[in-house]
């Protein structure tokens, strides 16, 4: 039987590390963690990294690869997930691909678009103007010179703007016709499988009760001892990550702990809607992230699937 990849996607606050749990337990599969965020040592409570009882029972791969001062994109972890899936195939283990960071699965399962690498004096150059001008310009500058990207970036995402700007003034094309042009897909069989909640009023409830354990663990405290170890800045992709933008404001003074908690769950909030279209314009095997069955369910699935493969 030829092996598959299996995804298993969904919005913030899913369930998706239960699940991947109850995979583990009853499947001959190996983790693969697909979270930008997760990727960075000692940011483990804002991230919802699994705690080090979860990683004895069943080992993540990609989890603290980097130091936050550094960078990873969506090329990297092609690059490594690619890696990670031949060795685990190799072990005759099935790759189970988990997170929600819908960016790289696209790249993964589609081919990543021809996107030159960053350009660190560039995207200085382009914070110094914004700075200077604010960002609302930069977009009114990407309106002009890539109309269509500009249509779908929100003004006040600055990193995509930062991005699209860079791509365009490092290459003089348009990033969205450079999207257009994708690089080699994988090749093996994918199953891919979203927990989506049927009750977005209860997701929403569940990410502020989350974000409220976050804090009472200790999520501010870990972000001062960040800035304590790292030389790091409010424009790091690290500190971009949900969460850590609103408490470094918190830390800056630009935020008292009520705006914290409240752009916390605002900002989660939105990351999830985001999550939540993404994943429905692609064909994926849905189930319920609020249904208690939804782990057994996914198994079940999953045996069968694997059955007929």
């Amino acid at each position: 039987m030829t092996l598959p990849v299996i995804f298993l996607m969904g919005p913030t606050a899913s369930g998706k590390t239960a699940t991947a749990l109850a995979l583990f337990e009853s499947q001959p599969v190996e983790i693969v963690s697909v979270d930008s965020a997760q990727i960075y040592r000692g940011m483990n409570i804002g991230t919802a990294k699994p705690t080090p009882d979860v990683l004895r029972r069943a080992p993540h791969h990609l989890l603290d690869i980097l130091e936050p001062t550094e960078t990873y994109s969506a090329a990297q972890f092609c690059k490594d997930a690619k890696r990670l899936i031949e060795e685990i195939m190799a072990r005759d283990k099935i790759p189970l691909l988990v997170g929600g960071t819908m960016l790289y699965f696209s790249a993964l399962a589609e081919g990543l678009s021809a996107l030159p690498g960053s350009n660190a004096h560039l995207r200085k150059t382009l914070e110094e103007r914004a700075n200077k001008l604010g960002w609302a310009n930069l977009h009114t500058e990407l309106g002009r010179v890539d109309p269509i990207l500009a249509e779908r970036i929100n003004v006040a995402d600055t990193q995509r703007i930062q991005r699209a700007l860079e791509v365009y003034y490092s290459t003089g094309v348009p990033m969205s016709q450079l999207q257009q042009q994708r690089g080699a897909a994988l090749t093996e069989r994918i199953i891919k499988v979203a927990l989506i909640p049927s009750d977005r009023a209860r997701l929403h409830e569940h990410i502020a009760q989350r974000f409220d354990v976050m804090l009472a663990l200790g999520l501010i405290e870990e972000v001062e001892a960040l800035r304590g170890k790292y030389a790091l800045t409010a424009n790091h992709p690290s500190m971009k990550s949900v969460g850590y933008r609103q408490v470094w404001q918190y830390l800056e003074g630009e935020l008292n702990t009520q705006a914290l908690r409240e752009k916390g769950i605002a900002a989660t909030r939105q990351l999830a809607k985001r999550q939540l279209t993404w994943l429905r314009a692609i064909q994926a095997e849905e189930f319920d992230s609020l249904d208690p069955a939804t782990a057994e369910n996914v198994r079940c699935y999953l045996e069968r699937e694997l059955q007929h493969g």
